[in-house]
């Protein structure tokens, strides 16, 4: 098994890794939300746009202000679906960070355990010398009370 020191060690680096892994997920995160966001805007402008549009159809509108509003509504729905697609990549790369934060962690806990196991051993090792020890010394301490002065 490794050193006591070897291991504190791994653990340290294991929680350094730990901890830019759980930074650039957060920042996954935040990329993600703001790229729903902005998807969101799109979307409700467009609604709000299509609102109007269907209001200013129903009270006339000229072929040349109906055909900018086809136009229009087309470079919208072309925003949104760029936007759809940007959303779609932060959300690929929010699961492949969560990946990565969560392989560190489960790495982080295994040197931990493993740092448990030992300083469980080396406790069970310390506990079995000195029991010995004080078996020895009590031998001893008999043994001299029996030998005759």
């Amino acid at each position: 098994m490794a050193s006591p020191s070897a291991l504190n060690t791994l653990i340290d680096l294991a929680h350094k890794e730990t901890d830019e892994a759980a930074k650039q997920l957060g920042l996954a995160l935040r990329v993600g939300d703001e790229a729903v966001q902005k998807l969101d805007l799109l979307l409700q402008y467009r609604n709000d746009y299509a609102e109007r549009c269907q209001s200013s159809l129903t009270s006339g509108i000229s072929t040349t202000h109906f055909n900018n509003f086809q136009m229009f509504m087309h470079k919208l729905d072309h925003a949104i679906s760029g936007q759809q697609k940007v959303v779609n990549d932060t959300q690929l790369r929010i699961a492949q960070a969560r990946a990565a934060w969560q392989a560190c962690e489960q790495k982080k806990m295994s040197f931990v355990t493993l740092a448990e196991r030992a300083n469980k051993e080396q406790s069970r090792r310390d506990l079995w010398r000195d029991q010995k020890q004080n078996d020895e010394h009590a031998a001893r301490r008999s043994q001299h009370k029996r030998t005759p002065s």
